[in-house]
């Protein structure tokens, strides 16, 4: 059995390229491919957004207009969404995105292009 996995393994790193040669020299980048294999992937990058209003975007402390302003996004920045709610309806768009940037707050979705999906906030 062992022989059996011993072979599938070598024929694996073949195809990668990572033997090239023989005895212990080889042998040492082959376990580190093995190890780096076995780790869990990377975790997915954060969605992000671009600002489309014209005159910026302000982010508020929550999902209405009438919470305090935090920090103005200029036109054109794109920012890090961390999560969506449901808030204060803008023009017909009840989602706001949770952003980072500056002060953590709120934006309307209503004027961010979203480049990848965002999840509801839990």
């Amino acid at each position: 059995m062992r022989k059996v996995v011993a072979a599938g393994a070598v024929a694996a790193l073949a195809g990668t390229g990572m033997l090239l040669g023989s005895g212990a020299a080889s042998a040492a980048p082959a376990t580190a491919t093995v190890a780096a294999a076995r780790q869990a992937p990377a975790p997915a990058a954060q969605p992000t957004g671009k600002v489309v209003a014209n005159g910026g975007l302000w982010v508020r402390q929550d999902a209405t207009t009438a919470s305090k302003r935090l920090n103005l996004l200029p036109k054109g920045t794109v920012t890090a969404l961390e999560c969506k709610k449901n808030g204060q309806n803008v023009d017909g768009n009840r989602i706001w995105y949770k952003v980072g940037a500056g002060k953590p707050g709120w934006v309307a979705a209503r004027y961010v292009q979203n480049l990848a999906p965002v999840a509801y906030c839990k």
